[in-house]
């Protein structure tokens, strides 16, 4: 036995559980808060884009650089938070861990498990259950992939009619003209940039 004890031995459950929810909560407000920074950055940035004022545009841009520093340096300690939250985790499984292997341990299974022979046969005959409960169940399975294999799906419930086609195509077709828009918008936004600087 040791000669003295460790403070880990005073260390109790609930302390550590306590310490993981006020980590956990302090990880949620800066998680908050970077999401807010984040939701006033992609403002910040729109208006950036519709801004025809320089003074304004540099207002901005600044603006949105303090905004990101502050979201590395909140997602560095978020990150930090989680890491120490991960650590305390297993320190509480390791309580719970101990305390069960005590637990048990108390339980007067040591002599059932010393007959090795007595074992050895149980085991035999829990294993000879097992194999033949899986023989059963691949047995049946064999049978219903048997007769599943001969199914044909209904064409007519299951297929692609005339009405169908069309409706594909339709959405294909919006879905092209869209990105195809998108597109349009960006160029009109790299002229208009464009068209800026010339000014500038």
């Amino acid at each position: 036995m040791w000669p003295f004890k460790s403070k880990f031995d005073k260390l109790k459950r609930e302390d550590v559980v306590d310490a993981i929810c006020n980590l956990e909560k302090q990880e949620s407000d800066l998680e908050s808060a970077i999401e807010e920074r984040a939701r006033t950055i992609e403002e910040l940035l729109a208006k950036g884009r519709k801004e025809s004022n320089r003074e304004l545009k540099l207002f901005y841009a600044k603006k949105i650089t303090t905004l990101r520093e502050e979201n590395q340096t909140d997602v560095q300690r978020a990150m930090y938070l989680m890491y120490n939250t991960k650590l305390l985790r297993k320190l509480k499984t390791t309580i719970d861990d101990n305390e069960f292997f005590v637990r048990t341990g108390k339980v007067s299974l040591g002599n059932l498990l010393a007959d090795q022979k007595g074992l050895a046969q149980f085991l035999n005959k829990a294993l000879g259950t097992k194999v033949r409960s899986e023989q059963v169940l691949t047995a049946a399975d064999d049978t219903w992939n048997e007769v599943q294999s001969g199914y044909e799906a209904n064409e007519r419930i299951y297929g692609v009619n005339e009405h169908d086609d069309e409706l594909l195509a339709m959405f294909e077709t919006g879905e092209q003209l869209e990105g195809e828009l998108q597109s349009d918008g960006a160029a009109e936004e790299q002229k208009q940039a464009d068209a800026d600087r010339g000014e500038n």
